[in-house]
Order: C-alpha cells, then sequence, then structure tokens
C-alpha cells in the first residue's frame, strides 16, 4: 500500500475505534435516561442515577462534533486526492484557496455554534456549519454516487451529519420548553440519525472493498460498471 491508501484507511479506521463505540453509549444513556425519566413520573423514584442525563448530554457532544470531523477527514482526503492529481495548486489555486477557507471556517462555525448561548447565535452558526459541509460535499473529486443517492454514503453521511448539528443547537431549548415539544423532536430525528449510523455502516464497508489500490486504478478504472466487465488482459506473449 501506498501513502495515499494508508490516508484512504484515516476516516473508516476512526468511524471504527471512536465514533461507532460512542454511539453505542450514546443510545445506552439515552435509554436509561428515558427509564428514569418514566420511572420517577409514574413512582416518584428511580434506581438509575440522576448523572446518566449529564453523561448523554456531554457524550452528545462529543458524537456531534467527531460525525462533522469524521465529514470533515473523508471529503478532505477525497477533494486533497483530486488536487494532487490534477495539480489544481498550479491550474486553479483561486479554488484551493477557497476549499482551504471552506474548511476553516465549518470548523470556526463549530466551535462558535458549541459556545452560544443565544437561540439566535446557535441558529447563524448551526446554519454556517451544515452549509459549510454542503459546499465542500460540492467539490470536484468526491464520489456522491448521485444516481442512487438513497443507497450513498456521502448522502447519507451528510444527513447525519446535519442531524448532529441540529441536535446541538436545540439541545439548550430542550432543557428550557415545558411542553417537551422538542424533546420529542430530537428523540425522533436521533432515531433517525440511528438508522442512517447504521446505514453508514454498510455504504462504508461496500465503498471500501469497491475502491481499489492506487496501483490497481488504471486497470480497474476501465472496467465498464454498468454490465459489469472489465477488459481482459494481452497474455500473448511477444514475438
Amino acid at each position: 500500500m501506498e501513502i495515499a491508501d494508508f490516508l484512504g484507511l484515516v476516516h473508516p479506521a476512526i468511524a471504527v475505534i471512536f465514533v461507532f463505540p460512542l454511539i453505542g453509549n450514546i443510545v445506552n444513556f439515552a435509554w436509561q435516561t428515558r427509564q428514569r425519566r418514566l420511572q420517577i413520573s409514574t413512582e416518584g423514584k428511580s434506581k438509575i442515577p440522576p448523572i446518566v442525563g449529564k453523561e448523554h448530554k456531554q457524550l452528545g457532544d462529543w458524537l456531534a462534533s467527531s460525525v462533522v470531523g469524521l465529514t470533515l477527514v473523508g471529503l478532505a482526503y477525497a477533494i486533497g486526492k483530486n488536487i494532487v492529481q490534477k495539480q489544481l495548486w498550479s491550474t486553479a489555486s483561486f479554488q484551493v484557496i477557497f476549499i482551504l477557507l471552506m474548511f476553516a471556517a465549518t470548523i470556526v462555525s463549530l466551535v462558535l455554534l458549541y459556545r452560544s448561548n443565544q437561540k439566535l447565535w446557535r441558529g447563524i452558526f448551526a446554519t454556517l456549519t451544515g452549509a459549510g459541509l454542503v459546499i465542500i460535499g460540492c467539490q470536484d473529486g468526491v464520489f456522491r454516487r448521485t444516481n442512487e443517492w438513497y443507497w450513498s454514503h456521502y448522502y447519507i453521511g451528510i444527513t447525519a451529519a446535519l442531524l448532529m448539528i441540529f441536535s446541538v443547537a436545540i439541545v439548550q431549548d430542550i432543557y428550557q420548553d415545558k411542553s417537551h415539544r422538542w424533546r420529542l423532536i430530537h428523540t425522533v430525528l436521533n432515531c433517525v440519525a440511528l438508522l442512517l449510523f447504521m446505514g453508514q455502516g454498510l455504504t462504508g464497508t461496500r465503498d471500501l472493498l469497491e475502491i481499489p489500490l492506487s496501483w490497481q486504478e488504471p486497470y480497474i478504472y476501465q472496467c465498464d460498471y454498468v454490465n459489469k466487465t472489465c477488459p481482459m488482459p494481452n497474455t500473448q506473449e511477444p514475438k
């Protein structure tokens, strides 16, 4: 494997080692938090310690930032590989600078989202963070599988990341809303996000099987993916 191939493993490695175990812990704390709330409402007390709610919130913040960061890592690899192969820093330097600025702006917007207390600023920075992900994802080099968007690792991942950003933006409203409307929205959307993460595990594994090593690309990319055929190698011995 060449350096480019090892760099391509950074994104899935982070997902397997850090993000997916984090999802399991968050689901566990979310379930305990809900059970504790139901037990208190019906029985007046619960054996589940109150710290589970705080742990759920803290891990949720970690997950949201990790998912956005992981998305940026995956996009950076694809876009960076395209820049190197096409030498865009010499032919389209403005485009390269724009991409770098978008990465920086997205990261700064996410940091400011966590630091914002007012609803207006949370909405602004959440919107900027989400817009940054979408704009970066539209750059050349990103394999989007648009013809199969419903089974695309890119589209599922972007949607999951946007849901995580939205969850961070509304977390303070959940505690302030006595009607529990925001809590219900949070629960429903994060159940959807959980399904999307499961889809990411499947589509990510599929894509790893489909992506060739660097030295294999010249031959593999000659294949006809529609008819599932590849050119036959020339086995005739030279005279």
